[in-house]
């Protein structure tokens, strides 16, 4: 590796680290928001409503509104499904579980998204004569995947005590079906524009994902309204935090990194890998800002597991996608927390 490529994977690797901090603002302002009262509800529909017009303020420097228009006009239908998926059914969920356990309980569990859009993979791409690759699961990665399974149950265990009671379960399992539900509708949504014929950058893509998943977060808003009225002002302060942080300027930045070194597989699973640091972030703000208890034991090791399964299955997905525009793009567009 040439010093200039070594700067690039460097720098790469740097910018990803800073998206894992942005990203890690959903967990930690949805674990502020609930514990100061906030709705679930709440919490999940003023993070799009605000997302929208935010978006709205960047999308002439990322290829423009019109060409994401004029898709969604084309073929209303899949963008409806796939975005109803991928942002409402995902962050309804996460927001409910919210209010579960610290932050980097959720951020550890939510890992999982690490190797949902692998399992989801023989169902998007099947065909008849098996001849799409993507639909093959990689020993390795699924391996790679075995291993944050076991970690995020070791976490949940933990944390529970050695048990898991009701409410644990539940909340496992909405940040599981959170988890598999962000790549299953960005997948989805690249298939569609991959058959279509039709490109859209990713910020574009995320851009129309917000714009097709309003109808759903109004009715969202409309259902909090008669629940529990408006919210306060620090959970609409909360839910503009991470809308910023989370949904425009970590995707950017780890979708720029991820850019930077696509055709070079060891960078790109650097660049990939330091999504385990989202662990490390809520961790830290969640104990020195929310005073969420550090996590010991079982717990501690289950979200070291965790980590050294990420790197694992980074290194594996990366070495397989680098080089290949498609698989690139599916890998680093189910990020998404």
């Amino acid at each position: 590796m040439t010093r200039s490529a070594r700067g690039v994977a460097l720098a790469a690797v740097a910018i990803a680290l800073l998206s894992a901090l942005f990203f890690t603002c959903t967990y930690v302002l949805n674990r502020a928001a609930a514990t100061g009262g906030g709705h679930w509800a709440w919490t999940a529909a003023l993070r799009y409503l605000i997302t929208l017009p935010i978006m709205l303020l960047v999308m002439p420097w990322q290829g423009g509104v019109k060409p994401v228009w004029r898709a969604i006009l084309a073929h209303p239908g899949p963008w409806l499904l796939w975005s109803g998926i991928g942002f409402g059914l995902f962050y309804l969920l996460l927001s409910f579980a919210a209010r579960s356990g610290p932050s980097w309980l959720v951020a550890g569990t939510f890992q999982l998204t690490v190797i949902a859009g692998m399992l989801c993979a023989p169902f998007l791409y099947r065909t008849r004569d098996g001849s799409d690759a993507r639909a093959r699961i990689p020993r390795p990665a699924l391996a790679a995947g075995i291993v944050v399974i076991c970690g995020v149950l070791l976490m949940q265990i933990g944390h529970g005590g050695g048990h898991l009671d009701r409410a644990a379960w539940i909340a496992l399992v909405a940040v599981a079906v959170s988890a598999f539900a962000y790549p299953l509708g960005n997948r989805g949504l690249l298939l569609h524009l991959e058959r279509a014929g039709i490109e859209l950058n990713a910020t574009q893509r995320v851009f129309g994902m917000t714009l097709a998943s309003q109808p759903l977060w109004w009715a969202v808003t409309a259902c909090a309204y008669a629940w529990v009225g408006p919210p306060s002002l620090g959970q609409v302060e909360f839910a503009g935090g991470v809308a910023l942080g989370a949904g425009v300027i970590a995707t950017i930045l780890f979708f720029q990194a991820t850019g930077m070194v696509r055709n070079d597989p060891t960078a790109l699973a650097a660049a990939e890998a330091m999504q385990a640091a989202e662990i490390l972030f809520a961790t830290l703000i969640g104990v020195l800002w929310l005073g969420e208890a550090w996590p010991q034991g079982r717990t501690l090791w289950g979200a070291v597991t965790v980590i050294i399964g990420i790197v694992a299955f980074s290194i594996i997905a990366a070495r397989a996608a680098a080089g290949d525009p498609h698989a690139t793009r599916e890998l680093r567009g189910d990020r998404g927390a």
